[in-house]
């Protein structure tokens, strides 16, 4: 099989499943109805609470969901072939992520956008709740450490030997948060209307990142710039201002402004990639790589984010349903945006594959798990191929294609960061409220504990190195615990409004059994005497481990129980 043949037949299904599947669950299993007012209407509170046009709506979440994960995720996982991570991308998107992002979404604007955590607690029991925001605090700290890690080595001038560094996005996105922020006071305190603000706003991005590829240090010697360390802790204040400014004021303009530098890169990839048609210099399969676990179920751990994802229902209903105008837009908005973000785990593992110059180069990159170790040099993999597959295009000469396509990269997780801090805030303040705890309501409190929570993980040695890919993997386990606990949420919710169960079902069985499996793999690693022994690893796996399985009980005692009259958590 070709790589171009495999992306048409992907396009195909991902068409399929949004032209008839989503529809069959939109109009026959969760029955959208506009005539119900949303909370974006009903608890409207210009800070969280806020109706959105839709196309704007889009591309926050788009932008939201679609951080670094669908782009990591595959650039590791390829070391098991092409084929194990583009079927996982595609086929677990449509049927799985697909249907955990719009299932969450849809339960979340009907139990006033709470998180799935608060929903946990009124359809499966108060347990639950505490059960669940633990899972979820674990979760986004862990991931969103792992992203400010990555995040600040691109920002510095060496990756590693021999890999250099992307300074030039430093530049476009410090003046791209200041574009969002006069964005969002044109568009919801003077106005103005939307095309202008963003057509100009987005010629504006695409000067930035010309600014950025002159001037990549920005006039300083490149021997003073700051390290990864610095860049940290500036991507930890960014990402506070981020969690207690208004939704309106910078999340929303800046994730809409990076959406459409998004949908360009994208564009241009696959324009580029088409007229390239390459080769897959990678194997279909590879099943035993020198030091890798097994393929099974890692594959479906290690690609995290590009075809089903927990972290995505937290967007979905800690942001997202606090923002919907109306409940049809729940569909394109939570199904399709997931369809658009498995386009990306579609281009990374192509990049991956195809955007190797030969079979020599691309074992040299992973020809062991030992060699795959490097998350920012497999970021770079993926900046790399895809700028190669730009390069066809002829009209963008390497330099500038680099750049634009880092600057994408570094958008989608700068507009992760800061979405998923804010969640990591709601999720504290939620925390706080249950067990009372004195300031929790403060955002400005609940969002610096958020960020210290991220910056200890972004921070953690093991054996006095970073400890990225170990806590990857961890991250991994967790994430698709949460979409598995998730999508069982989802079928309890059908069961009390007496539907069919299979078509979320089915996906919990699935999800949860593969990361139950790799959880317990992964403690025996963390254990004294393991690949990678590490106590507070083991500690923080074995406390995941327990709570997953704890809460899977009680979601099991739930369903078996009889059906009760619909209440606060069965609304219609």
């Amino acid at each position: 099989m070709t790589p171009v043949f495999a992306a048409l037949s992907a396009f195909v299904l991902y068409f399929l499943g949004y032209r008839f599947y989503s529809k069959f669950l939109a109009q026959k299993i969760f029955d959208l109805d506009d005539a119900r007012p949303t909370p974006a209407h009903t608890l409207e509170d210009g800070v969280d609470y806020v109706p959105t046009r839709p196309g704007i709506l889009f591309g926050h979440h788009f932008a939201s969901i679609t951080g670094l994960a669908p782009m990591l995720g595959p650039a590791v996982a390829v070391i098991w072939g092409w084929g194990p991570a583009l079927l996982w991308v595609v086929l677990g998107a449509v049927f799985i992520g697909c249907v955990h992002d719009f299932s969450a979404l849809v339960i979340s604007i009907r139990d006033r956008g709470l998180s799935v955590g608060e929903v946990a607690s009124r359809v499966i029991g108060k347990r639950a709740r505490t059960l669940f925001h633990l899972i979820i605090f674990f979760g986004v700290a862990l991931a969103m450490g792992v992203f400010v890690f990555v995040i600040a080595k691109l920002f510095s001038t060496q990756l590693a030997p021999a890999h250099p560094g992307y300074p030039q996005a430093v530049l476009p996105s410090a003046l791209l948060m200041l574009l969002a922020v006069v964005s969002g006071i044109l568009l919801y305190r003077k106005g103005f209307p939307l095309l202008p603000v963003a057509s100009v706003g987005f010629l504006l991005e695409l000067g930035f990142i010309e600014l950025g590829r002159r001037y990549p240090t920005i006039g300083l010697d490149p021997a003073s710039w700051p390290g990864s360390g610095t860049w940290t802790w500036v991507l930890l204040g960014y990402a506070f201002l981020a969690s207690v400014l208004p939704v309106w004021a910078l999340l929303q303009s800046r994730d809409f402004l990076n959406s459409l530098l998004l949908y360009l890169g994208l564009g241009l990839a696959y324009i580029g990639f088409f007229l390239g048609n390459p080769s897959f210099a990678a194997p279909a399969l590879n099943l035993h790589p020198e030091g890798a676990p097994p393929m099974l179920p890692f594959v479906f751990i290690v690609i995290a984010c590009g075809a089903a994802s927990g972290f995505h229902g937290l967007v979905s209903s800690g942001t997202t349903a606090k923002q919907l105008d109306r409940e049809s837009q729940a569909r394109p908005i939570g199904y399709g945006a997931m369809i658009g973000e498995s386009l990306l785990g579609l281009l990374a593992t192509l990049a991956c594959t195809a955007g190797f110059a030969n079979s020599e180069i691309w074992h040299q990159h992973y020809g062991s798990w030992n060699s795959a170790q490097g998350l920012a040099t497999k970021i770079d993999a993926f900046i790399q191929g895809t700028t190669e597959f730009v390069s066809h295009l002829g009209f963008l000469d390497s330099g500038l294609s680099s750049s634009l396509i880092a600057m994408v990269v570094v958008s989608f997780a700068l507009t992760t960061l800061d979405s998923a801090t804010r969640l990591l805030r709601f999720n504290l303040e939620e925390i706080g409220a249950n067990f009372k705890v004195p300031f929790s309501q403060n955002r400005y409190v609940s969002s610096l504990a958020a960020c210290g929570a991220i910056g200890f993980f972004a921070f953690y040695q093991v054996g006095g190195k970073p400890a990225a890919l170990a806590l990857w993997t961890l991250f991994g386990t967790t994430n698709q615990l949460l979409a598995g606990l998730t999508l069982t949420l989802a079928t309890l919710y059908l069961k009390h409004r007496r539907k069919p169960l299979w078509f979320t079902g089915v996906p919990a069985v699935f999800m949860m059994g593969s990361t139950l499996i790799a959880m317990f793999s992964n403690l025996l690693n963390f254990a004294p005497g393991g690949k990678k022994p590490d106590t507070l690893l083991l500690v923080v796996g074995g406390v995941l481990f327990v709570l997953g399985c704890w809460l899977l009980v009680e979601a099991a005692l739930a369903l078996r129980s009889p059906l009760k009259e619909k209440g606060r958590g069965q609304q219609d």
